[in-house]
């Protein structure tokens, strides 16, 4: 989550502030709390953030105002890693919901979602060929664009975090499973291409 901290952005005498290191990741970008984000707007925001807090623009007022400003930077860049990520995104809004995805320690999934989960973990211990792992993955693609798609809805318009969570993890199992195949492609590439 977010650092709390009471102090503000250090300003220069154009009287610019980015406001309070306690804001949420939203409101420190000026972005609607919602899973549904313009990723160019965000770069943007994230540029010209960056550029208020640089340390450099704070070098006449001492150490103090530069470290402040350092700090401000890296809140930035956090934020911005967890904004830019649909996933990372979707978990954060949770949270801010008041529902902590937890993935690592709540594991709890509906049958049909474990089901899924086994007979892509086997397709995946079958997978030989990187035309078979390309195959794969492709449906995973397809897969995740719809829990993501299904995210949006859940936060933005039903506003039911709760159910947004199971989502949420899993697509976290989605994302391991996939990096589970680029490991296996790697390694299939490295024997045929040694």
């Amino acid at each position: 989550m977010t650092q709390r901290a009471v102090a503000s952005a250090p300003t220069e005498e154009s009287g610019v502030s980015l406001g309070d290191l306690s804001a949420n990741d939203f409101e420190l970008f000026g972005v609607a709390e919602q899973q549904q984000q313009d990723s160019e707007a965000l770069q943007a925001r994230w540029k010209m953030l960056q550029k208020q807090a640089h340390p450099d623009r704070f070098a006449l007022q001492g150490g103090a105002a530069q470290r402040l400003a350092l700090q401000w930077s890296v809140r930035i860049n956090e934020a911005y890693q967890r904004l830019r990520d649909p996933l990372q995104r979707a978990a954060y809004l949770c949270e801010l919901r008041g529902h902590t995805v937890d993935a690592e320690r709540n594991t709890a999934m509906p049958a049909e979602f474990l089901h899924q989960q086994i007979e892509w973990r086997e397709a995946l211990d079958e997978a030989r060929t990187p035309a078979q792992l390309q195959g794969l993955r492709t449906e995973w693609a397809q897969v995740q664009a719809q829990w993501l798609a299904d995210c949006e809805n859940l936060l933005d318009r039903l506003h039911q975090p709760a159910l947004a969570v199971q989502k949420v993890r899993a697509l976290m199992f989605m994302q391991r499973l996939d990096a589970q195949a680029r490991a296996l492609q790697d390694r299939i590439d490295d024997e045929t291409y040694p």
